[in-house]
């Protein structure tokens, strides 16, 4: 096969979809077909000005410059080459393939939806609005897609206004080799790494600081957990530096200095913290797929997260189970005690109990080996391409 990848800018920083999109390419090269990557270049983000401005000189790079580079390369493109968006967020391109054969990989809706306004904790400004408006008119005019989860696929075609050709679910292969290491072994590199006496263990939460990782409900959890608790572990957030509100739950902890953000976390490290982690504790209000909970798995770490889709799908039955936070603040109080019995359930675990969780985990997340998901993916590029031929001819002899 010929395959174009379109990919979000570099300039944008994300972390998550770039290495979507090299495990995707690096993939298919590896199975023998000819790759390209086509994404937008900097020309006028690369004026100087406020960021503000610098977001909006994005904009013209990639939804007016590049759009015109596309149809230009495009006439160099031969019949047999598959278009694939490794994101739906780049809907405004696909207008561009529509006629061609083409793909498009959803991860979450959760900025559509929240858009719409079908998440109270994440209303849009109208700016917001009008923008993932221009993205859903972009991705409605695809014909195939390929969801990373049962839940991202539902919420797909809430917003299609017709039957797609294609709609597969594939979930995402893990794009690192996690694997279980001596917790003991784990905490202690983790622990000089890091600066930290680790040795007794420590609760680990992975996220940024996206309104769905629901880090202030990790906070409440954990002080909840700290006042009917013998122990006395850490937690530790790895990811972004915490916001003002973030920062503002910290320094009104009891146990404030025991809550410690990590930031610049090497893949090495991550590895290191999973292992020797007493239990990841993970209450997201939402999430496409849920990278931490099979991550986590495959380390051998216990893990904690949120009863709703996709962190069930995800987390099959080998996770501890806790309710969505809620909304007002004094049913958060009770969630947040509810949620700490089941911390430390976990952390008291005998040794006897935690290897049959952590194996429980381990053969959990070998449903996200890596190969298998690029085979089914490889598969469905070629059931589209094949598809898309059938009906050129078919549409011709008409």
């Amino acid at each position: 096969m010929k395959i174009i990848f379109f990919t979000h800018p570099d300039f944008l920083g994300s972390q998550s979809m770039p290495r979507f999109a090299i495990m995707l390419s690096n993939g298919m090269k590896k199975r023998g077909h000819s790759v390209s990557i086509w994404h937008p270049t900097p020309v006028f983000f690369k004026l100087p000005g406020p960021p503000v401005l610098k977001k909006w000189l994005g904009y013209i790079d990639q939804f007016i410059i590049f759009p015109i580079r596309v149809k230009k390369w495009l006439k160099l493109c031969d019949n047999e080459t598959l278009f694939v968006f490794t994101d739906h967020a780049l809907g405004p391109w696909v207008p561009l393939v529509r006629q061609r054969a083409h793909a498009v990989h959803c991860h979450d809706f959760l900025a559509q939806r929240s858009a719409q306004n079908q998440i109270d904790e994440n209303p849009t400004s109208l700016t917001g609005r009008v923008y993932q408006n221009f993205i859903w008119k972009g991705y409605s005019k695809g014909e195939n897609f390929i969801s990373v989860s049962n839940k991202t696929r539902e919420d797909l075609h809430q917003f299609l206004t017709t039957k797609p050709k294609f709609s597969e679910v594939v979930y995402n292969g893990l794009n690192q080799s996690f694997k279980p290491f001596s917790v003991v072994d784990a905490r202690s590199e983790f622990g000089k790494a890091v600066g930290l006496n680790l040795t007794e263990g420590y609760i680990l939460h992975i996220g940024g600081n996206q309104w769905y990782k629901n880090r202030v409900g990790v906070i409440e959890i954990y002080d909840a957990w700290r006042k009917i608790s013998k122990k006395d572990i850490p937690l530790l957030l790895i990811g972004k530096t915490g916001t003002a509100a973030l920062n503002k739950k910290r320094e009104q902890s009891p146990y404030r200095d025991d809550i410690i953000f990590l930031t610049n976390i090497a893949d090495e490290q991550l590895q290191l913290a999973y292992s020797g982690a007493t239990v990841l504790l993970f209450p997201s209000l939402a999430e496409g797929f849920g990278w931490p909970i099979a991550e986590a798995m495959a380390s051998g770490c216990p893990v904690i997260t949120t009863n709703e889709a996709p962190m069930t799908e995800v987390a099959g039955d080998a996770a501890f189970l806790i309710k969505r936070r809620p909304q007002a603040a004094d049913d958060a109080i009770i969630w947040a005690d509810e949620a700490a019995h089941i911390v430390d359930k976990v952390v008291n675990l005998s040794t006897t109990e935690r290897e049959e969780v952590s194996q429980t985990g381990i053969v959990n997340a070998s449903r996200f080996e890596t190969e298998s998901t690029l085979d089914k993916i490889e598969k469905i590029y070629e059931e589209i391409i094949k598809s898309s031929f059938a009906y050129g001819y078919q549409k011709a002899a008409d």
